[in-house]
């Protein structure tokens, strides 16, 4: 392994590797992600999502992820965390992919939602997830509506962060961390907490 890239608990990892073995044979008859060799799916994906597990907050409450796709980085949080998880994703085709995925990872507490993220039916949540899925000012929108009042977001974002941050702020208020990723050195996770509309300041 790469130095410096984020490890997994080694009992863990086993089970993580059957995940990555499903997800390649999946891949060849549904588009989950873009096609690659194992270890290059290993670091992009695997080891990309585990990264955010040290930045989850010790509190308790349930995580949602919103566009889950092939369930990073929210099946690979749930494994590592042992948290309540909700997987938003509005593909059928992908969400039997992540219902077969939760079952060979023994995720009991991780429950998928086949709809489009307006129309699920989603609690408060501790911490909000989405990888890839849309620009910082829409997943605001999100993180407003879905997220319990003390909660957090962790939004994984490439080359684009400082521009989306300052397209976020025309509309929003939030507290901002930023963290180097580890398996990207392009790439940035922010930590947003405290999201409301710049309206509600007046």
């Amino acid at each position: 392994m790469k130095q410096g890239l984020p490890t997994v608990p080694r009992e863990t990892e086993a089970l993580l590797r059957d995940y990555l073995a499903l997800l390649l044979r999946w891949n060849t008859r549904i588009n989950l992600v873009a096609r690659a060799d194992a270890e290059t799916l290993w670091v992009r994906h695997i080891l990309d999502s585990a990264q955010l597990a040290s930045l989850l907050p010790e509190a308790s409450g349930p995580l949602v992820d919103l566009g889950s796709g092939a369930g990073f980085p929210g099946l690979v949080l749930a494994l590592l965390s042992g948290r309540e998880t909700h997987l938003v994703e509005a593909d059928r085709r992908k969400c039997a992919f992540l219902q077969e995925a939760a079952r060979l990872l023994g995720l009991s507490r991780v429950t998928i939602h086949p709809a489009r993220i307006e129309a699920a039916p989603l609690l408060p949540a501790a911490i909000l997830t989405a990888r890839a899925l849309a620009p910082l000012p829409i997943l605001c929108g999100y993180a407003y509506r879905i997220l319990a009042p003390h909660g957090i977001a962790l939004f994984p974002k490439g080359r684009t962060a400082t521009e989306e941050l300052t397209a976020a702020a025309a509309d929003w208020t939030m507290r901002t961390e930023r963290f180097p990723s580890r398996t990207d050195p392009d790439s940035t996770i922010l930590r947003l907490s405290e999201i409301r509309p710049v309206s509600a300041q007046a």
